[in-house]
């Protein structure tokens, strides 16, 4: 038989990130936080996050150009109230993160900011290129010093409860999880649930995201009930460094923001045919011109060529990408960098307001889980790291009050496993297959897309679906299945999204479909809850 306990708190947070640790504090000026995460607590995509934070700290700068560079990166899909309320409340959030502990590197008195592509001005906090650790590692020191938050790890979140309530309806009153070292299931009671576990790239075979990227934020929504939208707008970053590791290796985008310039192994450029602004065009532009180049020449990277910045700056400016490439025996002043583009970013998720709220009463989303309408069709560099100080700091002002530990009343949504294994088999050991699903997806629904290529998709994930859910109802809990589980989930939404939306636009290619359909598809994808 699996033991099991209870856990209480009048709120719960799922995941550790700059979302989830930013809301913590602030909720714990009232409340009770219990933060669980799946591995370590420095085990986030915050802490992998290497570019910085878009705010307008510059007198000369002015919100009105950051918002019209966010409307003109999303390709006409960012919800442009929502644009401007995280533009013009990133300041003070990205104050408080100083007030905190984030040491932003300055020059002099000033802060030190870098451009990056999208940009029309500088305006991107950082730690040179380690922003997200600096930032994972202040919080995680506040965090640990306050007296009304615990931070559990190696509690992994299998599913969100929602209990009916008679006349007053469904409320998510927290969640199942494994503490997978001892296999105890543990029910997580609270009045107000968080959900900040972001980061799907590992549905792709080729990503800069960590293995926990596994969409267990946006899978466990979605079963229990939310809304989801504009899941095919995948951002795939144009520079992590060839060969792929997993995950693979990024090389800042501020880095052409300093000069540095793509190139075709012969040394030739050619972002200029594409865009513009050449190297600092929109991401999806980049990868897409990249990923053209790659099948047109036959060659399997380009170079970032950074012989243009001056080594000093190099070196104190860039030291993740100068002691990553020396540790992998690249001469980088030399012969450049060799570079792929790599999934990185998921612009949708699941629904939710100004507040952070989704259609599911006593649920909250924020971080990359979180579909707010900031990002449209395309992430602006720097902007995620904002959007998720902001949408916290709504988040909690909109839980206050509403947070109390809720009562069971035997109609949870979410099912306890059974106590012995009577599973139907899989055909491959769940790594094969989470694998075989990887490769698809890269192949299939990856930078560009065909029509015959996504119905191919669906149809095998619908396959593997049926299967592991055969295979995950009759067997205890284990790490590797949740995961499995959720992949496919994620995997299953980016398919429905991307075949619903007959049109290319953003981060959505697809060859079938050329052209961008304004009249018919400038609106969200939206897959609606069923709770």
């Amino acid at each position: 038989m699996e033991s099991s306990i209870e856990r209480e708190a009048d709120v719960l947070i799922i995941g550790s990130g700059i979302a989830g640790l930013t809301f913590a504090l602030k909720a714990a000026e009232w409340a009770r936080v219990l933060v669980v995460t799946k591995k370590y607590r420095a085990d986030s995509a915050t802490n992998y996050a290497r570019g910085g934070l878009a705010a307008i700290m510059d007198p000369e700068d002015l919100p009105e150009l950051h918002v019209r560079d966010t409307l003109v990166a999303g390709a006409g899909l960012c919800h442009e109230e929502v644009v401007e309320v995280v533009v013009r409340e990133g300041p003070a959030r990205a104050r408080e993160l100083m007030e905190w502990g984030v040491r932003f590197h300055r020059e002099g008195g000033d802060f030190s900011l870098a451009r990056e592509g999208g940009h029309s001005r500088r305006r991107i906090l950082h730690v040179g290129d380690r922003t997200g650790r600096e930032i994972e590692r202040a919080l995680l020191e506040a965090v640990a010093q306050h007296p009304r938050i615990d931070l559990v790890e190696n509690l992994l979140a299998v599913d969100l409860v929602v209990e009916r309530r008679g006349p007053a309806g469904p409320i998510c009153s927290g969640a199942w999880a494994l503490e997978h070292r001892s296999g105890t299931r543990v029910r997580l009671r609270t009045g107000a649930t968080l959900l900040a576990a972001g980061g799907a790239g590992q549905v792709f075979q080729h990503t800069t995201n960590p293995p926990i990227a596994t969409g267990d934020g946006v899978a466990m929504a979605h079963r229990a009930g939310a809304t989801v939208a504009n899941m095919e707008f995948i951002q795939f970053h144009p520079t992590a460094l060839h060969p792929t590791e997993d995950p693979a290796f990024l090389l800042s985008e501020a880095l052409r923001g300093e000069g540095a310039v793509l190139r075709l192994p012969d040394g030739r450029t050619f972002m200029e045919a594409y865009h513009p602004d050449g190297p600092l065009a929109p991401r999806d532009v980049v990868a897409r011109a990249i990923q053209s180049e790659l099948r047109k020449h036959g060659v399997d990277h380009v170079i970032l060529d950074v012989s243009s910045i001056p080594r000093k700056l190099l070196e104190e400016r860039f030291p993740g990408a100068v002691h990553g490439c020396r540790a992998r025996g690249i001469d980088l002043y030399g012969d450049g960098i060799p570079v792929v583009p790599a999934a990185h970013y998921l612009c949708g998720g699941v629904r939710s307001d100004l507040e952070g709220r989704t259609d599911i009463p006593g649920l909250w989303v924020a971080g990359e889980v979180a579909c707010t309408g900031t990002h449209g069709a395309n992430r602006l560099a720097s902007n995620s790291l904002l959007e998720a100080v902001v949408f916290s700091h709504r988040a909690a002002g909109s839980v206050k009050g509403a947070a109390e530990v809720a009562t069971h009343d035997g109609s949870d949504k979410a099912p306890v496993p059974p106590s012995r294994d009577v599973s139907a088999p899989l055909s491959l050991p769940p790594d094969q297959l989470r694998a075989h699903l990887r490769k698809l997806m890269w192949e299939e629904v990856g930078i560009v897309r065909t029509d015959a290529g996504l119905e191919r998709a669906a149809a095998e994930v619908d396959r593997l679906q049926a299967e592991v859910e055969a295979w995950w109802r009759g067997r205890p809990w284990t790490v590797e299945g949740v995961e499995l589980r959720n992949l496919l989930a994620t995997a299953s939404l980016i398919i429905t999204c991307a075949l619903s939306r007959k049109e290319s636009r953003g981060l959505h290619h697809n060859l079938d479909h050329p052209a961008t359909d304004d009249a018919t598809f400038r609106r969200d994808s939206v897959i609606p809850g069923s709770f």
